[in-house]
């Protein structure tokens, strides 16, 4: 890992060891703070890569009357071809935020970052769920599964990530927007019910709104007779337990353990003060990330001798390309947590010092020119996902 040539004065400047000069034009000082190795890249950052880097709080904020949502799509991103993420809030109280009844074309998997909510959904054979939701806690609906969100009283929060880079939270299917569009004399017959009865439908979606906030779940509970969805669509992580290792620790969900994310893998890692998520790569997907806490910085190696650094934190969005060698340093002072996001059934990475461990020690030592103690030390190596910062 070559060491940051950032500067942390109150005037930076793109300048380094011989290299750069002083800005005397226009500038936005906040934000070059903010992106100290896009600013005095690293001498190892060489070429062009597209942006790997885009921040939540960059996003148009959509506003409603039971909450809000944001998203970063391959509009805001797009680099981001196969995965895209929503953050959505839902106020709480006696009404709390309701996100209405809809469908997608995407598979939708969720994390819960702040409170809790009622969660329900219905398959192609009428089996159901009607489920609650804490922090820390992933759902998924499968794609075409009609569902709906609604906060608890202390209200929510949440991550959406959708297999398609290109979702937009435009594009859902939602029951009152299809109601509203279609003729008042066909929905009544669809139903069974005099017109009149319907002259209360809304003429327009109502997206996130306040309803009476859910009960208890048992008395809430609608038994259908096709039963429930077998399929088990929520997943507790605080019921497993992480792997640990020297830096850190890490979760990996994907089909194996979560048989209904059929589309989506994800890891939440978990990295020291002072850790890295090693050198690494991903041999078949794209990878999405979510920051949700701490500091990062991350080098992406595209071949060719092109490579670019990025700094992260809370909120943003990082995106490696598939099979592009890579890294996330925990440069802060406090833990850093962060989602891989891929668009496949299974977790999967190929480890820089797990390839070197695995390979005749000679053959290391002819390319990278080690001594006897270096080449013992890697052979040692056979499984790290994160380590501490030697």
């Amino acid at each position: 890992m070559v060491e940051s040539e950032r500067t942390d004065t109150d005037n930076p400047q793109p300048e380094t060891h011989g290299r750069g000069g002083p800005i005397d034009g226009p500038r936005d000082i906040m934000r070059e703070r903010e992106q100290p190795d896009l600013f005095v890249p690293p001498a190892t950052d060489k070429g062009t890569m597209p942006n790997l880097k885009f921040s939540f709080s960059d996003a148009h904020v959509k506003l409603e009357p039971g909450g809000w949502t944001r998203e970063v799509t391959a509009r805001e991103l797009p680099i981001a071809t196969d995965v895209a993420g929503v953050q959505m809030h839902l106020n709480g109280g006696d009404r709390s935020g309701a996100r209405e009844m809809h469908w997608h074309k995407q598979a939708e998997w969720q994390i819960m970052l702040a409170g809790s909510a009622r969660v329900t959904a219905v398959d192609t054979v009428g089996r159901n769920m009607v489920a609650d939701v804490f922090e820390g806690d992933l759902w998924l609906f499968p794609a075409g599964v009609p569902h709906s969100i609604q906060a608890h009283e202390g209200g929510c929060e949440f991550l959406l990530v959708f297999d398609d880079g290109n979702f937009s939270e435009e594009n859902t299917f939602m029951l009152t927007d299809w109601l509203a569009h279609t003729p008042p004399e066909v929905v009544a017959r669809n139903f069974g019910l005099p017109a009149k009865e319907l002259d209360g439908l809304p003429h327009r979606e109502l997206y996130i709104f306040p309803a009476p906030t859910p009960g208890d779940l048992a008395t809430d509970y609608i038994a259908s007779p096709g039963g429930a969805i077998p399929e088990n669509l929520i997943f507790r992580p605080a019921e497993w337990e992480p792997l640990q290792v020297p830096g850190g620790r890490v979760q990996i969900i994907d089909s194996r353990n979560f048989p209904a994310s059929q589309t989506i893998a994800a890891a939440i890692v978990e990295v020291e003060p002072g850790g890295l998520r090693e050198l690494h790569w991903h041999p078949k997907a794209d990878e999405w990330q979510y920051f949700l806490v701490g500091e990062a910085r991350m080098t992406v190696f595209a071949s060719t001798g092109v490579s670019r650094t990025f700094d992260y934190s809370s909120g943003d969005v990082g995106y490696v390309p598939q099979a592009m060698g890579h890294y996330v340093e925990n440069i802060g002072d406090t833990p850093l947590k962060f989602l891989e996001m891929f668009r496949s059934d299974r977790f999967e990475d190929v480890s820089l010092t797990q390839w070197l461990a695995l390979t005749p020690p000679e053959l290391v030592r002819a390319h990278l020119n080690l001594s006897d103690d270096a080449i013992a030390a890697l052979s040692k190596e056979k499984q790290v996902i994160v380590r501490d910062r030697e």
